[in-house]
């Protein structure tokens, strides 16, 4: 846990940042400064567009400096032998090309077609912006919503539905169930496109998410994934999703999903100028 210095410190550097695109004060330090005016420069988002928070995530009362419960030391656990020779196979597989050479090596979420991380399984925030969920309940069904590409996870409440393991949909085959007050929801197949921390599950990849009322205005969100062929053990955390009172406009992406297409673009305008041995003169 943090203590209540190194929450003031961090809460007074990494939030409260400035409403004005213009400035560069957003947590400004000797070591971030160069950085934060990099972002104000006209290239990219600068800080007004970011939303990182600005306060530091209290889990029971307790300032965490990780959302990671397990292990005890707060990081996810090392990969299995097998799940690091498969992720140097990819890059093996991907390093004849260069990373805006054709359509496939660009991802999901660049098309706004799906974005998976933030309505799991597991729920994790994006850490940017848009780490807001509508969530609805039912007799028999919960459904949840993430704002970042409008994802949508529809989980039924009951008996589970089994899939063969060769079945696997985004998001996995997910079954709810009561314990008491808290709502445990597990999920297996998931889609091996789908990966948690940039590790693709396996087939036999078990998710277990626990929803329960912190109070009146938090849902305390705990998960644990089980899949022994990709990790050394299991891991697991709890994150606070906290109410909020606004409504959640639709996430539009990018208009017209030119974004694709101006990336190769791009990427072949800066080709054919560096075949000339010329610069850029737009930079």
């Amino acid at each position: 846990m943090y203590t209540p210095e190194e929450v003031a410190e961090r809460e007074q550097t990494d939030g409260n940042c400035p409403a004005n695109p213009g400035t560069v004060m957003c947590g400004r330090t000797e070591r971030t400064a160069g950085s934060n005016e990099a972002r104000l420069s006209g290239v990219e988002y600068n800080e007004v567009y970011w939303e990182r928070g600005s306060r530091v995530a209290v889990v029971n009362g307790e300032p965490r400096t990780s959302l990671v419960t397990v292990p005890a030391n707060g990081r996810p656990p090392a990969l299995t032998p097998e799940a690091q020779q498969m992720m140097q196979e990819r890059r093996d597989l991907r390093s004849p090309f260069g990373q805006y050479d054709h359509p496939e090596l660009r991802p999901m979420a660049e098309r706004c077609i799906m974005f998976g991380s933030p309505v799991g399984p597991p729920m994790l925030p994006t850490g940017a912006y848009n780490s807001n969920y509508i969530i609805v309940q039912t007799a028999d069904h919960l459904m949840i919503m993430s704002e970042m590409v409008h994802d949508v996870r529809i989980i039924p409440i009951g008996e589970p539905q089994t899939m063969r393991k060769d079945v696997r949909p985004w998001f996995g085959n997910s079954w709810g169930r009561w314990e008491g007050d808290v709502l445990v929801v597990e999920t297996t197949n998931i889609n091996p496109q789908q990966t948690i921390r940039g590790v693709p599950p396996s087939e036999d990849a078990l998710v277990i998410e626990r929803f329960s009322r912190a109070d009146e205005e938090t849902i305390l969100y705990e998960f644990t994934i089980d899949d022994p062929t990709m990790w050394t053990e299991r891991w697991g955390g709890q994150i606070p999703i906290n109410k909020f009172d606004a409504q959640l406009y639709e996430y539009a992406c990018h208009e017209g999903n030119y974004s694709l297409a101006g990336v190769l673009s791009g990427a072949r305008y800066e080709e054919r100028m560096e075949a000339q041995g010329a610069s850029d003169s737009r930079r």
